[in-house]
């Protein structure tokens, strides 16, 4: 079974999908290691593993690299941020197949002005109803598996207004998106009503410390949303847990507390290291050898 005929599995069971966010091959393991069944790869995280803010500075060959190397890491299925698809109906053709090509089981495709900006930063701008529909028809055509995720991401509410966002929304789903994902929602009240608007499965985006209000995995489903991802979990998780570690090495000189917890064999295994060394006694190595 493909990854993206899993993923339309999961998201036909009876409870939201669950999708953290990744931004490189071991906060990706991470995720698979922690028991959930599909992993999400953050744009934000993606930008800040070359250094940069979420500012649309990230090329596609970029973001597609980082998918494949995500993808390859897991055996779950990964979804991942396109951002706008990176130009006309040429470029998301092209985004698309290179995206599908690396192992990716779905992406979502916004409808911002390039270069795009966070979901929910304010000074965001969005293309044309029509302009964005021919990407997101241009995407429905590119994709050589029936099974390849396509959602459509709306920035709309927070430049036009919340109808405006809907009518994005069903028009993506009826241009053949598979799902709707109506980004930085403000209050509870809109939040609820998105899946009840909106004619076709919903994502739900959760990020602490942005527009919209936090709410548990049981009130998501309660409200209808068939997706919810967390980009932003394990990258401000790794933030501040690295400040605390520079931190103590900096006031003492020493590694802190929490330093040697995970010793090297079993970090090493975190990443793999049992298959590797199988494949090695296989072909005939010492496994203690490091030629």
């Amino acid at each position: 079974m493909t990854k993206a005929k899993r993923l339309r599995e999961l998201l036909g069971g009876p409870k939201p999908l669950l999708a953290p966010g990744a931004y490189d091959g071991i906060t990706a393991r991470l995720v698979a290691q922690a028991g959930f069944e599909a992993v999400y790869m953050t744009g934000a995280g993606t930008a800040a593993t070359l250094g940069y803010p979420d500012f649309g500075l990230v090329t596609m060959t970029e973001m597609v690299e980082n998918a494949g190397r995500l993808a390859e890491a897991v055996p779950i299925p990964l979804i991942a941020d396109a951002d706008t698809g990176y130009g006309n109906e040429l470029n998301v053709t092209r985004t698309v197949r290179a995206y599908e090509a690396r192992g990716v089981a779905g992406i979502h495709l916004e409808d911002q002005v390039s270069p795009k900006r966070c979901g929910h930063l304010d000074g965001k701008e969005v293309v044309p109803l029509e302009a964005y529909l021919a990407n997101i028809r241009a995407a429905v055509a590119a994709r050589r598996d029936p099974d390849f995720l396509l959602i459509a991401r709306t920035d709309a509410r927070a430049v036009v207004g919340f109808e405006e966002a809907v009518t994005r929304a069903n028009a993506a789903l009826a241009a053949g998106a598979d799902m709707a994902f109506v980004e930085a929602i403000p209050d509870l009240d809109e939040l609820a009503r998105v899946p009840q608007r909106v004619q076709g499965p919903c994502l739900l985006n959760v990020v602490p410390g942005g527009k919209t209000p936090i709410v548990s995995a049981t009130e998501a489903a309660a409200m209808g949303y068939r997706l919810v991802i967390y980009p932003s979990l394990l990258i401000e998780s790794g933030i501040l847990a690295g400040d605390a570690a520079l931190a103590a090495l900096r006031a003492t000189g020493r590694p802190g507390a929490e330093a040697g917890k995970l010793d090297i064999v079993e970090l090493f295994a975190r990443l793999g290291a049992s298959e590797w060394n199988a494949l090695r006694t296989a072909l005939g190595k010492d496994t203690n050898t490091t030629r």
